[in-house]
């Protein structure tokens, strides 16, 4: 899972190096990001089915293959089509591993205590992942060069290969003797893929234009389709069951709205300090490092004995509201923030809240879901993520950038034009992530993360 997130935004720094020496256009450019993006979240959901069909150990080191081979391919790259394949095989690779991941945990620590540990685990390499890959990637692209940042995955997968088949302990399968729901399959894959190429595409497509509202129609219809079949299907691949969990769903969409807010970090915030700033990928890379060890510190077991005191809910609104306050405290800073004043704060306010909330959001997802549909469950989780994150990177970026364009055509110079744009994206994303909160309040379950009871005290002496 580090690999995964590492990859995906160590990238985000190497971006200028990569459009020198392939001579991309920044339309094409885009689609270095957007490759990995489409298809990783387009084979969530089916690579989490098949964990339960055919077993979650089987399907996660395939995924390992084909992820470690795919950045060999990226690193070789010698021209646009050769990486932006790459890129799209590497999706693929990273939804058939990260898909099953979540479900692995939870068949193999079924106590509450070891789970609760393991998922912080989880958390911190799933978040902190995204941060470290910032400095990592600049470190990388500044002493060698953009080649590396995917030739360092190929010790890792291999390394991951190795001891998961020593470690990982594989489930027993539902079969496929009833046949496998190859219709419903392709067109949940379809749909989704459709429909995060058009959330992607909209930032220089337009919301409103054709290609944006046709390719979302035909998402749609596809989805709908999709859920007719599997109410007819007597071995779905989705059954529709699972979407009758109120924890898993719920709980789903309140980390959509958290997740935008991170990413909206992750990706406005490099640009921020590179752009306006005028930070080295290197010194991007270590603004964002006192996030990650606020999130390793809630991961290292801070969160889990919160939430064992206090009880989820409780601890999913301060964290959520803490987040909030991150990102509108980024949204307050002038056009040149001081960075112990201005930005470090917020950082690490957005770090304590993603640490703390992530652990016992995904416990209450997961906590109702039956054994055998754990893969399917992890699925969900995840595409709710990938999308949420897709949709409001997309809708950030084009509020930004309306925004800085009408500053440019007022008269504002060009920094502080890119200023204002990227102020109004994060005060936005405080928005969003209070809207989470408000949901955690009204209509989260805090089924799974309920504080603990301590012990009574033994009456009595030893005899």
């Amino acid at each position: 899972m580090f690999m995964n997130a590492l990859d995906a935004s160590i990238v985000n720094v190497a971006l200028p190096d990569i459009q020198r020496d392939l001579h991309f256009s920044e339309s094409g450019l885009t689609w270095v990001v957007d490759a990995f993006l489409i298809t990783f979240a387009s084979f969530l959901l089916m690579a989490g089915r098949l964990g339960d069909l055919v077993g979650r150990k089987r399907v996660f080191l395939c995924g390992v293959v084909l992820f470690t081979l795919s950045s060999v391919l990226c690193g070789v790259a010698v021209d646009q089509w050769m990486l932006i394949a790459g890129r799209f095989l590497q999706g693929a690779g990273g939804a058939l591993s990260a898909s099953v991941i979540v479900a692995i945990i939870v068949t193999e620590f079924p106590g509450r205590a070891d789970r609760a540990r393991a998922m912080s685990a989880y958390v911190f390499v799933a978040v902190g992942g995204g941060a470290i890959g910032l400095l990592v990637g600049g470190l990388i692209t500044q002493a060698l060069d953009w080649h590396w940042i995917f030739f360092i995955n190929v010790p890792v997968g291999v390394a991951t290969l190795v001891f998961g088949r020593m470690l990982v302990v594989e489930n027993v399968g539902l079969g496929v003797r009833n046949g496998v729901d190859v219709t419903g399959s392709v067109l949940i894959t379809i749909s989704l893929m459709v429909g995060i190429y058009a959330i992607v595409t909209a930032t220089s497509d337009g919301w409103a234009s054709l290609h944006t509202l046709g390719l979302g129609a035909v998402s749609v219809v596809l989805a709908v389709a999709f859920l007719v079949l599997e109410s007819r299907r007597r071995n779905p691949i989705m059954p529709l069951r699972i979407l009758r969990i109120r924890s898993l769903t719920r709980s789903s969409i309140v980390r959509g709205f958290l997740a935008t807010g991170m990413f909206s970090t992750f990706f406005l915030g490099a640009l921020d300090f590179e752009k306006v700033l005028g930070y080295s990928p290197i010194r991007t890379g270590a603004a964002f490092l006192p996030m990650s060890l606020s999130i390793a510190m809630m991961s290292a077991g801070v969160t889990r004995r919160l939430v064992d005191r206090f009880g989820g809910r409780p601890v999913l609104v301060a964290a959520t509201l803490a987040a909030a306050i991150g990102l509108f405290w980024l949204a307050r800073s002038g056009a040149r923030p001081d960075y112990a004043v201005d930005v470090l704060p917020a950082l690490l306010l957005i770090g304590l809240g993603a640490g703390a909330s992530f652990m016992p959001l995904l416990s209450m997802a997961m906590a109702e879901v039956p054994v055998e549909d754990a893969g399917l469950g992890s699925g969900i989780v995840n595409v709710s993520m990938q999308m949420a994150a897709a949709v409001g990177l997309a809708l950030l970026t084009t509020v930004a950038a309306g925004r800085s364009r009408a500053l440019a055509d007022s008269g504002t110079g060009s920094v502080g034009a890119l200023v204002g744009g990227y102020r109004l994206a994060f005060l936005v994303a405080s928005g969003l992530v209070l809207v989470g909160t408000l949901l955690v309040v009204v209509a989260l379950p805090d089924t799974g993360i309920e504080p603990v009871e301590p012990a009574e005290p033994a009456v009595g002496g030893l005899g």
